[in-house]
């Protein structure tokens, strides 16, 4: 059985910074892309961040972004850990939400339980 753990959210000011984690067991995520999702009160669950996995022919993983978040956060990855990292730098009162961590593993979709981030002053 696959589980997605977040951390490392919280409350922050406006132009803060905060370094969500999300630590999988049960199975090496290395082979995975792996994303980040968000949802804040009354809207949709959004995504935030993805990453590949490496594969054959590439240096490293490659990465998209919400236009939202673009410049602003960095989504990581180091499989000797087993986990996923989301940089989030210059924040924003919009970054407002709870944050989810998501994989599709052999078929099947995990998400984590969130965590919470609030940028408030």
């Amino acid at each position: 059985q696959v589980q997605l753990v977040e951390s490392g959210g919280g409350l922050v000011q406006p132009g803060g910074s905060l370094r969500l984690s999300c630590a999988a067991s049960g199975r090496f995520i290395s082979g995975n892309a792996m994303e980040w999702y968000r949802q804040a009160p009354g809207r949709e669950r959004e995504l935030v961040a993805g990453i590949t996995s490496v594969t054959s022919g590439d240096i490293s993983s490659r990465t998209n972004y919400a236009d939202s978040v673009k410049g602003r956060f960095t989504i990581s990855r180091d499989n000797r850990k087993n986990t996923v990292y989301l940089q989030m730098d210059n924040l924003k009162p919009e970054d407002t939400a709870v944050y989810y961590c998501y994989a599709v593993i052999l078929g099947v979709r995990y998400w984590g339980q969130g965590t919470q981030v609030t940028v408030s002053s």
